[in-house]
């Protein structure tokens, strides 16, 4: 298994960094938090998790180990593949879905695109024993909580991307009544929604 790449970067997208590893360049779909530290040309290191299929071999990226950890824990369970577990830590840092499988809380499970009501009831009980108990001082709800806002998130991931400080705050402010509308629903922004949106905002003005 890979379990990390270092090297400069050489793109960052939305969802996706490449990073150059001796003279090659390796694709790695990664999570927002991972995404946010990156910056093109700079060195970097991603925590890294191999998944194989029949006609694919896709490596997803993380800002630490215990992301990647979690990240492959979470596809123990039944019906959750590599695309909800990212989901999941799209939303909730590590410590905080930890937490939320701990405490039963089903609420804070079905603010991931993808877990209804049942699908969360399930997934508590499953993961219950797999997970732990949380190891930092999470507190119940988004990665928002324990992480920079989603605007900070986002204005970084587009400086990153390559746009003018000018720019990425024009970007945020198109979309942040967009997130703000989530918020009123009593849901959580996910950044890799609203970083799409802010590009297509950015390409527009072009």
């Amino acid at each position: 298994m890979i379990a990390f790449v270092s090297g400069p970067v050489a793109a960052v997208a939305p969802d996706t960094a490449v990073i150059e590893v001796g003279g090659v360049g390796m694709a790695v779909q990664c999570t927002p938090a991972a995404l946010a530290g990156l910056r093109v040309g700079q060195q970097a290191r991603l925590a890294t998790s191999l998944v194989v299929r029949e006609d694919s071999l896709t490596l997803y990226g993380f800002a630490d180990d215990d992301e990647r950890q979690v990240f492959e824990l979470l596809q123990t369970a039944s019906g959750v593949g590599p695309r909800l577990a990212q989901a999941m830590l799209a939303v909730h840092s590590p410590d905080a879905l930890r937490l939320a499988v701990s405490t039963g809380d089903e609420k804070a499970l079905t603010a991931v695109p993808g877990i209804g009501k049942k699908g969360a009831q399930r997934l508590l009980l499953e993961l219950k024993d797999r997970l732990g108990e949380p190891i930092g001082s999470a507190v119940p709800g988004a990665r928002s909580a324990a992480a920079p806002g989603w605007s900070d998130q986002l204005h970084t991931a587009l400086v990153g991307l390559g746009y003018a400080t000018r720019e990425a705050d024009e970007a945020v402010a198109a979309v942040t009544p967009q997130a703000e509308e989530t918020v009123a629903a009593g849901g959580t922004p996910q950044v890799a929604q609203l970083l799409r949106a802010a590009l297509q905002t950015l390409n527009r003005t072009r």
